[in-house]
């Protein structure tokens, strides 16, 4: 009697994802060329509360200002500016 009665399990379909918006390099809007490591406010977006640098992905900072970024945020480390591991 059992192999006669079937459970319904319920089966989720997944539909098609919205394409996400494209996000936009903050600095290439600003119209900066280079990132200034003085500027601890700016460059504090970037970074984790570990103290990790962010990715492209997850800011949407366009490649150039990424190196930039990150020579950036390793001078302001470097002097103290910022702490290499956060609390």
């Amino acid at each position: 009697m059992a192999e006669n009665v079937k459970s319904e399990e319920k089966v989720v379909v997944k539909k098609f994802k919205k394409p996400s918006k494209k996000k936009v390099c903050a600095f290439c809007v600003a119209g900066e060329k280079t990132i200034d490591f003085k500027d601890v406010a700016k460059i504090k977006k970037y970074i984790t509360e570990k103290g990790k640098i962010l990715p492209r992905r997850q800011t949407g900072v366009c490649a150039y200002h990424q190196r930039e970024l990150c020579t950036a945020i390793k001078r302001a480390r470097n002097i103290a500016l910022l702490p290499y591991v956060g609390d």
